[in-house]
């Protein structure tokens, strides 16, 4: 099994403290940039609000974001089924030609 390491994130003024395996680490960091980049540009987009409402939004838009990509790899995923059964009966059609 392998050893986690710690690592002080910031995300939105606030530091933590986290483990995490030593290979997720730079996905981490990218992670809590990406994260960092949406509060500051929410941040121009909708002034006044507090920094909680700004992780909130970034929260909503991480999610709507992955069950978009979820629903997208599902219809490729059906659409490349789809497609291997064309291919497969026009092999057996040609075969019987």
């Amino acid at each position: 099994m392998e050893q986690l390491i710690a690592a002080t994130v910031v995300i939105g003024d606030r530091s933590y403290r986290i483990k995490c395996a030593p290979g997720d680490e730079e996905v981490v960091r990218k992670t809590v940039k990406t994260i960092n980049d949406k509060v500051i540009e929410f941040k121009t987009q909708f002034a006044g609000k507090d920094m909680q409402d700004y992780i909130a939004m970034v929260l909503l838009w991480f999610a709507t974001d992955e069950i978009n990509r979820r629903k997208t790899g599902i219809e490729e995923e059906n659409f490349s089924g789809d497609l291997d059964s064309l291919e497969r009966l026009l092999d057996n059609h040609l075969k019987t030609m």
